[in-house]
């Protein structure tokens, strides 16, 4: 869910780059962390394939097949060709895919829901996991040059994730030009190195027979399990295909897919089964063994580059994600930061930023080595293409509007590979696996725990709530002091009275000329078109509604919104407007509906929350804020 790099986006709408720009920016984002899978992938699947045992020709051709079918199932033909045509009003991605299906039913879905968050707690847990392996597998080739080297490794990855992480508030629009050349380079590099050793022992290209990809898994038992396990690093970051559909399109993406980049992966690692099976040895570095010993460093100079481009379209992809959660509700409003004037994609998290930095940290520091990762690897994102198959039945079924066995028919086999490679990866459980799944499960609880104590809090405050009509009718019999100006108060339901209204008539006893009840409203699509933006009704001679529709892609500014309102005759004037905003003071209680420690997860998010006032980008200056104290 890497930002855009190279097709610009604004709230008046995209500004379409060329297809051979948009190809090229595809090259240098997208396919940043399938692209460095050939630095281990190889390398671990014939470790798990040998098992302590001497290489042999039957391990390299099962593997190499596996590899190269892997690719050929799970990437080119369930992502490239075949969801990357589901796409949310040109967005991708679990959270997109979510939404199109719950379309598609035409209501809420409790069950999609939860394929959602889950689909998206795992992504997370892969955007802490991918920098950490990526670097470390990058800079580990440092011991090639000497053995010296090797205590440096892991203190040189933690200066380099620092200083990553560091950069990420300056944003990527001043890098970004770069990184489709680099990865160009990094992809030219692999194909010219494959194909240099596939004529050390071109029988390898006898892999490309699926038989000696099932002979291999139906004559090793449990070791052609946990080669499974370990093939599907290979494939890792295919999911980023269709996550990064809205800021590529379809054809660029697919196109450097299927022309540039496969090819050059399955050449690299034809060129790696190669040179093992002229020299076994060659086994514990494949990949950096490709090279004489001249080239190794400035290999892995480039490598570290490729890499860091990888961990910088996964930690910008988990940026997109949290705010598109944040959009929909799922999670309570964080702080964004806009880092391109022009690049709409490109935003910065603060927070988000530090959990994945103490992440990241915390996975070097545990795991010290990319072999010891990659246990951990493959079960995030094996989760999330499980999700993205699930959701991709309904869309298919509903939206598609095929018949339910053609669907299933057509998807059923990719969820067989993706839990085939899911079950795979629970062997490596205790090796390492749990920890995405930890890091899964605590995202997953936090949106649980968002969703169940909001829908506490609505119901509570509802019992309060006066309905708005019963109140005009009220005024109108009984009117209070009248003030010049205007009032707007901001409300998630328009049926009932806000509370800062509430309280401003108890407490000041006035009553503003006039006054508008705002409500913000997020849609499903990641955009809205300027004309839906707007909607007004008059109520009364005092009192109007007013509905802001955005995108969950779209940052709400609500003063540049109402600005729309001009067009249909409302004076909306700034300097006469006061916004009044309801904040609640929440304590716990045993009573709830929740447990009381989840209670106090519930008040530190709401604490936690991003100000109303900078989230909806209304000039502070012109707000007004009403305390109330609720006991949830």
């Amino acid at each position: 869910m890497a930002a855009s790099i190279t097709q610009t986006e604004t709230q008046e709408g995209p500004v379409t780059s060329g297809f051979w720009a948009l190809t090229l920016g595809s090259i240098g984002v997208v396919f940043g962390d399938i692209g460095t899978s050939p630095l281990y992938a190889f390398h671990e699947a014939m470790k798990g394939a040998a098992h302590g045992e001497p290489v042999s020709r039957v391990m390299v051709l099962g593997v190499l097949s596996l590899i190269l079918w892997a690719l050929f199932i799970v990437v080119t033909a369930k992502y490239v060709l075949l969801l990357l045509r589901a796409d949310n009003n040109g967005e991708g991605g679990t959270l997109s895919l979510m939404a199109l299906g719950q379309r598609a039913l035409g209501r809420r879905s409790w069950l999609l829901l939860a394929l959602g968050v889950v689909g998206a707690s795992m992504f997370i847990g892969d955007s802490m996991i991918t920098p950490a392996i990526s670097v470390l597998s990058a800079v580990e080739g440092l011991k090639l040059v000497t053995p010296a080297f090797e205590h440096y490794v892991v203190p040189l990855t933690v200066i380099i994730l620092v200083l990553l992480f560091a950069v990420q508030s300056k944003g990527t629009a001043l890098v970004a030009s770069a990184f489709g050349p680099v990865m160009v380079v990094w992809f030219t590099v692999l194909a010219v190195m494959g194909a240099v050793h596939i004529a050390d022992d071109p029988s390898v290209l006898a892999a490309i027979n699926p038989y000696y990809a099932l002979q291999f898994l139906l004559s090793h038992g449990t070791i052609g399990l946990v080669t499974l396990g370990a093939v599907f690093l290979a494939v890792t970051g295919g999911e980023a295909l269709y996550a990064d559909l809205g800021h590529f399109g379809r054809k660029p993406i697919q196109s450097a897919w299927m022309f540039f980049v496969l090819p050059s992966l399955l050449i690299n690692y034809f060129g790696q089964g190669a040179l093992v099976l002229s020299d076994p040895s060659a086994i514990e570095h494949s990949f950096y063994r490709m090279v004489p010993e001249s080239l190794v460093l400035p290999l892995v100079g480039l490598a570290t580059a490729a890499t860091v481009i990888a961990s910088q379209a996964v930690i910008t992809g988990a940026y997109s994600l949290v705010y598109q959660a944040v959009q929909l509700g799922l999670l309570p409003r964080f702080e964004v930061r806009y880092t391109s004037e022009t690049h709409a994609g490109q935003i910065y998290l603060p927070r988000v930023n530090r959990l994945l930095l103490i992440g990241v940290m915390l996975l070097v520091l545990l795991f010290h080595t990319p072999s010891n990762l990659a246990s951990a690897y493959g079960i995030a994102v094996s989760t999330t293409m499980v999700v993205d198959g699930i959701m991709g039945f309904v869309v298919i079924w509903k939206l598609w509007n095929w018949r339910a066995a053609t669907a299933a028919a057509v998807i059923v086999p990719f969820v067989v590979v993706d839990m085939s490679f899911f079950s795979a990866n629970l062997l490596k459980l205790l090796e390492g696996a749990w920890v995405p799944l930890l890091f899964g499960a605590a995202m997953a609880g936090t949106i649980w725990t968002w969703r169940k104590g909001t829908g506490i809090l609505l119901q509570k405050t509802r019992r309060i709530e006066v309905p708005l009509d019963d109140l005009i009718r009220s005024l109108e019999k009984r009117p209070p002091h009248i003030v010049k100006g205007t009032a707007v108060f901001l409300t998630s339901d328009p049926s009932f009275v806000p509370t800062a209204l509430l309280h401003n008539l108890k407490h000041n006893k006035v009553l503003h000329e006039h006054n508008v009840i705002l409500t913000i409203e997020t849609a499903h699509t990641p955009r809205v078109d300027l004309s839906e933006r707007f909607r007004m009704e008059k109520i009364s001679e005092k009192f109007s509604k007013v509905r802001l529709r955005f995108g969950y892609m779209e940052q709400p500014n609500v003063p540049k919104a109402l600005a729309i309102a001009r067009k249909q005759g409302w004076q909306f004037d700034i300097m006469s407007t006061s916004f009044f905003v309801s904040r609640r003071s929440l304590k716990a209680s045993a009573q709830s509906g929740m447990p009381l420690w989840q209670d106090h997860i519930f008040i530190a998010l709401s604490r936690s929350a991003n100000d109303a006032t900078d989230y909806f980008q209304i000039p502070t200056g012109r707000v007004v804020e009403v305390g109330t104290q609720v006991t949830i």
